[in-house]
């Protein structure tokens, strides 16, 4: 069975596009292949968190993974600093990951521009540290987002490197996977872009938002003055509205406001209510199994050691065999 590792991130809470996107595929993906999902405290490192919210964006990350479908029993669920072998092969890396070449990274331009008074070597190294999170269990494939393809092809390059310095082909080559034909892309309410925490809090429906939440931020939606003649091309704002709906709203539902539009009968009031009554309706299961969830210290402690554990087993195989390829050796 082939390995797939995947990434969380430690920071922020999932959206509907999380959700309709990358989770609904992780869900799928468990059950067909060998999955390591792991949440990146340790990359998080790089903007300073406090200590608290730090150990508090990891148990949220946990629980709404959790909530959304990962099943610690099929997957490997865990905490990256639980691992501490990926520190140590992110070392042996780094012996081999060249200043130009991580100067070039995109991610790290980026960075510099948005932290410039916090430019540290935990930046210039993201690309190090998440090819060890990868190759630690020797995956081959990844599911990745257009941002972080960058990345993985820098993990294809430390892989191979390290075969070709020690004349051994140990890691194999790990490339982009998308379970489905095509993301599922969920567009934000400010009328623009995709959902993201990124755009503004209210662009993005979160899945742990209360219904008056939802209601309020979709109601701000970005809108027009309305159609002024029979079957307009929707602009941009209003299509987004339109496809929001077509994820969580009815065939039924979704038809009989598009007709309304094509017919310039359409109030964006009620399309708006509808649609986060449909929100509502479409979060309210997961929503409640945050809730208890969360509240369950124990469960979330057997989850973590489970998850750690089951990491653990293959990381330090990797590690045994990588200290025994570059050659040290105990007296």
């Amino acid at each position: 069975m082939e390995t797939v590792v995947s990434g969380i991130r430690s920071t922020g809470r999932l959206h509907l596009g999380n959700y309709y996107g990358a989770i609904q595929n992780f869900v799928k993906m468990q059950r067909e292949y060998n999955c390591y999902f792991f949440i990146a405290d340790l990359h998080s490192l790089t903007t300073h968190p406090t200590p608290a919210d730090l150990h508090g964006n990891v148990k949220q990350v946990l629980v709404e993974y959790l909530a959304a479908g990962l099943d610690p029993e099929i997957a490997t669920l865990y905490v990256q600093s639980d691992v501490p072998e990926v520190a140590e092969l992110y070392l042996y890396l780094n012996m081999s990951a060249y200043l130009g070449e991580l100067e070039r990274s995109t991610s790290f331009k980026d960075k510099v521009r948005a932290q410039p008074d916090n430019v540290n070597a935990g930046l210039l190294t993201y690309p190090v540290l998440m090819a060890a999170d990868i190759i630690i269990h020797r995956a081959t494939k990844v599911p990745v987002g257009k941002d972080q393809e960058q990345h993985l092809e820098m993990a294809r390059t430390f892989a191979n490197r390290f075969n070709r310095m020690y004349k051994h082909e140990y890691f194999p080559e790990p490339y982009a996977f998308n379970f489905s034909n095509s993301l599922v892309k969920i567009p934000g309410l400010d009328g623009k872009g995709k959902m993201g925490k990124s755009e503004g809090e209210a662009n993005a429906v979160y899945l742990s938002d209360e219904p008056e939440v939802i209601r309020k931020k979709v109601m701000r939606a970005v809108t027009d003055s309305g159609p002024t003649m029979d079957n307009q091309p929707k602009p941009q704002e209003i299509q987004n509205l339109f496809d929001l709906m077509k994820v969580v709203s009815s065939e039924d539902t979704y038809l009989h406001f598009d007709h309304l539009y094509n017919t310039c009968q359409v109030r964006y009031g009620d399309l708006k209510k509808q649609l986060a009554e449909d929100m509502i309706a479409a979060t309210a299961p997961i929503r409640e199994k945050i809730k208890s969830i969360a509240s369950d210290g124990p469960y979330l402690r057997q989850v973590a050691r489970h998850g750690a554990i089951k990491a653990r087993e293959s990381a330090s195989k990797t590690i045994r065999e990588v200290r025994e390829i570059i050659g040290f050796r105990s007296f």
